[in-house]
């Protein structure tokens, strides 16, 4: 019998300038089934570009929602920020 699989996602904010004031990239949203579905169709609606990682996904699914990535990721996350920079001609400016 095949087994199921739901869908998971992550939502990641680094945003170093006001109002916010990151000092280092933040898990804000995490879910699975239908919140997943709603988290990447959110992502769709304003631009912000989605990476499909299912090791940093692992990584990053036990964490708690709105904690600063522990440094262990920080170079897993900038690797995939800096390949989605390239692919998109920007220099960390997603979003609306």
């Amino acid at each position: 019998m095949p087994r199921l699989t739901r869908s998971s996602a992550v939502a990641l904010r680094y945003h170093p300038q006001a109002p916010y004031l990151d000092l280092a990239p933040r898990l804000v949203a995490k879910g699975e089934g239908l919140l997943a579905d709603r988290i990447l169709l959110l992502a769709r609606q304003n631009g912000i570009p989605i990476q499909h990682d299912p090791n940093l996904l692992a990584a990053l699914e036990p964490l708690e929602v709105n904690r600063v990535l522990p440094p262990e990721l920080f170079k897993a996350v900038a690797i995939m920020l800096a390949a989605l920079y390239r692919a998109n001609g920007t220099a960390g400016s997603f979003g609306p």
